[in-house]
């Protein structure tokens, strides 16, 4: 049985990785035209282990925003398959974030080394 620290800790992390998915996502595809399991495989990679039902939505939410394009391209093994690529709005949200995340890193580290020694 967990105790209650360790259920707190394990929202917590869930909710950090949660709110920094959107941007990952963003980093992913900024590179080329990426295919959804391409996306799942690289966020396993980095150890931001996701399920499908999680991306999908969060892909639709952010080519209803502006932020995402796509076209469906041929396969060779089964049905077209659909091609995320970022907008010129895309591109400029992911700038503010990369800038917005290395403030908030060098903010936690500040913290970190001053109250963990």
């Amino acid at each position: 049985m967990k105790s209650n620290l360790e259920i707190n800790t394990e929202n917590t992390r869930a909710q950090m990785r949660k709110g920094i998915l959107e941007f990952c996502i963003l980093l992913i595809i900024s590179r080329s035209k990426v295919y959804s399991s391409d996306i799942l495989r690289s966020l396993k990679d980095a150890n931001l282990i996701v399920v499908e039902g999680t991306v999908y939505p969060l892909l639709t939410r952010l080519k209803n925003s502006g932020l995402l394009s796509y076209d469906w391209e041929e396969s060779q093994s089964g049905p077209p398959r659909k091609y995320y690529s970022l907008t010129q709005a895309g591109r400029k949200t992911l700038e503010q974030l990369t800038t917005t995340w290395r403030s908030l890193e060098r903010s936690i580290e500040l913290l970190i080394d001053k109250f963990t020694n």
